[in-house]
């Protein structure tokens, strides 16, 4: 929030930290009293500093957001191919490459548009409406309208429609998760707070775009527009940049070498062909052209497309909705995961966990808010009914209590504030009957909780004309008001303050939250509640300990986090004690190192790359610190997703390589600075979507590592060809359909694989590990050589059995179709055995693309009208056979030669 003042109507505004200073003096400041700006005052404030909403941040015309989907050197090269498809009089391979083409500058565009409203689902988060004092009067005004010094009022279920510093609370708070993660409502007050607090900690500020839960108050506008801290947020994503997935960097970076080298080959042997061998130049010309569409895979960006796609449809499926397709391939390759406490890492459900009384310290378990639980000390099962403390704290429990426990299905919903829930649970865990003591005990008077008294406490009388006062609250303030204590076993003593303060802070020191309980008996007639009937008068009963507590499936989410080599980091707006307490319980490693976001300010960048490395847990951070973490880590060459629900998380969502908005919390703002969307807010379904990322990242990978090494030696039997100075063992039309007819259908089978076993147990990939690794590389070359060696191995053949050459080149095509797939089920099962009878069965969509590519190859080979088309002759059925044999010679040596492959680096493992 940029902190400004005013010296004159027309002045520009200097810098005082509002926080920091007293209410009076921000009125000074702003040269504003009480009664408000008056209209003429107000229209010139509002000349000057503008509507109070967030600038539309400069965009792209349509126009040119489609064509730059364009600018891609792979899309050249399929334009290029087009191009010469089109040029050879081959309209429908030209119309299936243009097709590709428009459906990823389609998908591309729209996308890209969905990235720009970010920042539109910020500025819709300011308030429409405000009531205002202005000239001594309350109005009601469109919140464009508020102007610096504007004396607001707010009451419960409004939205703050800008910065304000109050100077009237009454019981007051406001739900401030947007802007700092925290999920409990804050408190707000009007005293000053130190000046170096975090956003949470500033009570006497009310946020724009925050709601007001509860109470009442009146504060003076300090900031407007992009000034405000929403506004201040909405900036700072404006100038982050996006980076790019590191599948889109590689398919770049491949498709820019692929273009140079496919260049360099046709030039050469047009050269070499013209000038050494003396070849006709419109012959040599349309033989380059065949070898420039046997060696570009114009069906791979479509086929990539669809395998995301339907990696899109698995995630769904595991809860995790993508926004965008190449997020998913990104998830595959994550290393680093920072997450949100509240609600992902926990259940965002309040459980009482510890109940103290004198002499004994339980510990409590139990399923959120389900009345039903274990009761222990030093991990011994105990029965309530063995406290008789136990039962009257209960009861307190139940009738100083404004929520509601009800049962939908089979979960049970806490209705008002989630605390008096949780201690509702906590009473039918101690087998009180709750509906029964609401009935027995009848409330006649209460006095409601205030954050200046801390406390709360109801009157009730039952049918024998019994009246008891129940107090809960702030165990400070609780114990103040005590005289006595109640013993384990329902009699009374002297308080024992030492032993509470040394429990309390022992409980306080695990991160929950201790709300204290007090009775006092009140004469049967009296059934008004004054505070001064309780001040000093009462008898204390206990204490209890509530949190958050974590999810079970985020504690083995992240141990397998571990299993796959994947840290985890927890950045939240809570506090420290809390943070670390929830980082021991799910698992995480240097659970007792936090850092705060103050400490992050004082840090340098070397400090803070080093800080990333050590420190597991990160609390009360602000945008710009979570921004820095996630910049932080990037710096080591993690590849980072990061999970929010705030438009503080914003910026760190857009920033990460991975950004994960939470879809029940979640605020629009960080659903559509994300890439993904989790509809059950849940840390286990983010593991689950990187395993479906690592599955969709090994399919495109069997998909390149099928169909580059098929192209390299449908290009090399051209290459051979014209350097010896043969006859083409496949014409150029022959090579068309056989990209046509296996490209898009095998390669897509490979989509549809399932996960491997192995796949979370494997390290994540390096981000900038090639697309072309050594094996890959290795893998071509032989599978280019064995595809040349079987092709021209069977034309030769064929040729020696005076076959006529239209039949050489049928058998040669057949064959280089069955290699492909054979090559197929080889590489379904790249990690590990081809030779299972699981690998074997494969999958419905192999033998059905199988299928229908060898009844499209009897098709062109026996049917007389496509024998015409495609220059074929039908095959006799022994060289039908020797066609298969082919195929299951390459399956073998391929095979052999990767078992031995994986055993030598076993053995250097080892």
């Amino acid at each position: 929030m940029t902190d400004k003042t005013f010296n004159s109507t027309t002045s520009k505004l200097s810098h005082p930290i509002w926080h920091s200073i007293p209410a009076n003096v921000c009125l000074k400041h702003l040269n504003v009293s009480v009664n408000g700006l008056d209209q003429q005052e107000a229209d010139a404030r509002l000349a000057t500093y503008g509507a109070n909403c967030l600038p539309k941040a400069a965009k792209r015309s349509a126009f040119k957001r489609l064509l730059m989907q364009f600018h891609n050197i792979l899309i050249y090269v399929l334009l290029a191919s087009a191009a010469i498809t089109a040029f050879i009089q081959h309209w429908v391979d030209s119309a299936v490459i243009l097709a590709v083409v428009l459906a990823n500058a389609i998908i591309g565009f729209i996308q890209e548009g969905k990235a720009e409203q970010a920042m539109d689902a910020i500025r819709h988060m300011l308030a429409p409406q405000a009531r205002v004092i202005r000239d001594g009067k309350q109005l009601a005004i469109d919140g464009e309208k508020l102007v610096p010094g504007d004396i607001v009022l707010l009451e419960a279920g409004d939205k703050v429609p800008a910065d304000l510093r109050l100077f009237s609370a009454h019981s007051a708070a406001a739900q401030e998760a947007i802007l700092t993660g925290e999920s409990l409502s804050v408190e707000k007050q009007t005293l000053p707070v130190a000046e170096g607090l975090p956003l949470g900690d500033r009570s006497c500020v009310a946020f724009c775009g925050t709601l007001i839960t509860s109470g009442q108050c009146k504060g003076v506008v300090i900031a407007t527009g992009a000034e405000t801290e929403i506004g201040r947020i909405s900036g700072l994503l404006s100038e982050v940049e996006i980076l790019t997935t590191p599948l889109v960097t590689q398919m770049g970076v491949f498709a820019k070498w692929l273009t140079v080298l496919i260049l360099i080959i046709a030039f050469l042997l047009l050269t070499f062909g013209y000038f050494v061998e003396h070849r006709d130049f419109a012959e040599l010309f349309m033989a380059v052209v065949g070898l420039s569409v046997a060696a570009i895979p114009e069906g791979l960006p479509a086929v990539l497309t669809i395998t995301l796609a339907i990696g899109v449809q698995a995630m769904a499926k595991r809860n995790a909705i993508v926004r965008r397709l190449p997020a998913i391939e990104t998830l595959g390759a994550v290393s680093v995961i920072c997450s949100d406490k509240t609600g992902t890492l926990t259940r965002n459900e309040m459980m009482v966990a510890s109940v103290l009384t004198h002499p004994h310290l339980f510990n409590m378990s139990g399923c959120g808010y389900e009345p039903k639980g274990v009761l222990k000390i030093d991990d011994r099962d105990v029965s309530p009914a063995e406290h008789l403390v136990l039962e009257e704290l209960a009861r307190a429990a139940i009738l100083c209590n404004d929520g509601a426990l009800r049962q939908h299905e089979n979960t049970w919903l806490a209705e008002g504030d989630p605390m008096e829930g949780a201690l509702l649970a906590f009473s039918g865990k101690m087998d009180a009957d709750i509906s029964h003591e609401q009935s027995t005990w009848t409330r006649t008077d209460a006095i409601p909780f205030d954050a200046r008294n801390r406390f709360m406490a109801t009157l009730n009388h039952d049918h024998e004309r019994h009246a008891w006062v129940f107090v809960k609250g702030a165990p400070e303030k609780i114990l103040s008001m005590c005289c006595d204590q109640r013993t384990t076993d329902g009699k009374t003593e002297a308080l024992d303050a030492a032993y509470w303060n040394d429990e309390l802070e022992s409980i306080a020191a695990l991160g929950q939250r201790v709300l204290a309980f007090a009775v006092k008996s009140a004469p049967s007639n009296n059934t008004v509640l004054e505070h001064a009937d309780i001040q000093n008068k009462l008898t204390l009963l206990g204490m209890v300990g509530m949190i958050d507590p974590p999810r079970d499936e985020a504690i083995s989410a992240i141990a397998e986090c571990g299993t796959a080599g994947i840290r985890v980091k927890m950045i939240t707006g809570d506090h420290t004690k809390t943070a670390s307490a929830i980082g021991k319980q799910i698992g995480l490693k240097n659970a007792e190192t936090v850092i705060t976001g103050s400490d992050l300010d004082c840090f340098d960048d070397a400090a803070l790359r080093q800080a990333v490395i050590d420190c597991d847990i990160f609390a009360r951070t602000s945008p710009e610190q979570k921004l820095r973490l996630v910049m932080a880590l990037q710096s080591h060459g993690f590849t980072v997703a990061m999970t929010g629900d705030g438009v503080n998380d914003a910026p760190a969502l857009k920033r990460a390589d991975a950004g994960i908005a939470m879809g029940q919390k979640g605020s629009e703002a960080a659903k559509e600075a994300a890439e993904l969307v989790l509809a059950d807010d849940n840390f286990a379904s983010i593991v689950a979507a990187v395993r479906e990322g690592r599955t969709v990242y090994d399919n495109i990978k069997k998909v390149i590592s099928w169909t580059l090494p098929t192209n390299a030696g449908e290009a090399m039997t051209i290459i051979v060809a014209l350097l010896m100075g043969m006859t083409l063992p496949i014409t150029a039309i022959q090579i068309l359909w056989v990209n046509l007819i296996t490209a898009i259908t095998l390669g897509v089978a490979l989509a549809f694989e399932p996960t491997e076993e192995n796949t979370m147990r494997r390290p994540p990939r390096a981000r900038d590990e090639p697309l072309l690794t050594n094996d890959l590389v290795w893998h071509i070359v032989l599978v280019s050589c064995l595809f040349l060696c079987g092709v021209f191995g069977t034309y030769h053949y064929a040729i020696d059995q005076n076959y006529s050459v239209e039949l050489a080149r049928t058998i040669a095509l057949n064959t280089l179709v069955v290699m492909e797939i054979f090559h197929l089920f080889f590489i379904r099962n790249i990690y590990g055995t081809s030779l299972t009878w699981k690998a074997v069965r494969g999958t419905k969509v192999v033998w059905m693309v199988v299928i229908a590519v060898t009844a499209a190859q009897f098709a062109i080979t026996y049917l007389p009208t496509l024998q015409s088309v495609f220059a074929t002759e039908a095959i006799p059925f022994w060289d039908g056979v020797l066609v298969l044999g082919i195929g299951v010679a390459l399956f073998t040596i391929i095979e052999v030669e990767k078992q031995l492959r994986l055993a030598l680096q076993r053995t250097k493992r080892a």
